[in-house]
């Protein structure tokens, strides 16, 4: 792979298939080693969307260029719960993969944007992710508090971001978001399924400490 020669006008946008699940694997893999702990462990998470009851094939998306896939966007079903049980169908994306030689390059824009479309087309009224700040308002994404959506626990976590697909969806209550169950990993699991793979180096790297401080952080 040779980031340096990218032209994007030959990246190619398409659904998710299965044919493409070890590939994305491997992908993620790459991506997220190291980035926010020493390995990682969201090529597990891909394994497991993959086969669970609440993953949207018909919005994941993956970027090919010159026949490689180099980029991936896979999508859950999630919802917001308000006051007298009212509920809310919403979706989540994540993990969002580019591989490295790949990053900076507009990749993961073009998948966010197609999936804010297909998401849309489908009639629901948000995207909510966790996620960092400084990689998704850009793309239109708020904090939770702005759009009245805590947690499941009644926080305002730094990284909770809602996207409104339809102009003042959550204006009328006070919401609580819930994700999938697919994205509570037993960490044991992980490891032994990473252990069947090759070896890769595990390292500290500064961005580790950095997701440290977000996942902790909290608007009051």
């Amino acid at each position: 792979m040779n980031g340096c020669m990218f032209e994007p006008s030959r990246l190619i946008l398409r659904p998710l298939q299965v044919s493409d699940f070890a590939q994305v694997e491997w992908l993620t893999r790459e991506a997220f080693w190291n980035l926010y702990r020493p390995g990682c462990d969201e090529h597990y998470l891909v394994r497991l969307m993959r086969d669970h009851e609440d993953f949207l094939p018909q919005v994941s998306c993956v970027a090919e260029f010159d026949n490689v896939v180099i980029g991936s966007i896979l999508c859950t079903r999630s919802a917001v719960v308000g006051e007298g049980h009212c509920r809310m169908e919403t979706v989540t994306f994540g993990p969002i993969s580019v591989h490295p030689k790949f990053q900076r390059l507009g990749v993961g824009t073009a998948l966010i944007d197609r999936t804010k479309v297909l998401v849309a087309e489908m009639g629901i009224p948000a995207i909510i992710i966790h996620g960092d700040p400084h990689n998704y308002c850009k793309h239109g994404f708020k904090n939770g508090k702005d759009c009245g959506v805590r947690s499941k626990d009644g926080d305002h976590p730094l990284g909770l971001l809602v996207l409104e697909l339809r102009k003042d969806a959550f204006s009328d209550n006070n919401w609580r978001f819930f994700e999938s169950p697919v994205y509570d990993l037993d960490e044991e699991a992980a490891e032994a399924y990473d252990r069947t793979l090759e070896p890769k180096e595990k390292k500290w790297q500064y961005s580790q400490e950095i997701f440290s401080i977000l996942i902790r952080a909290k608007i009051e």
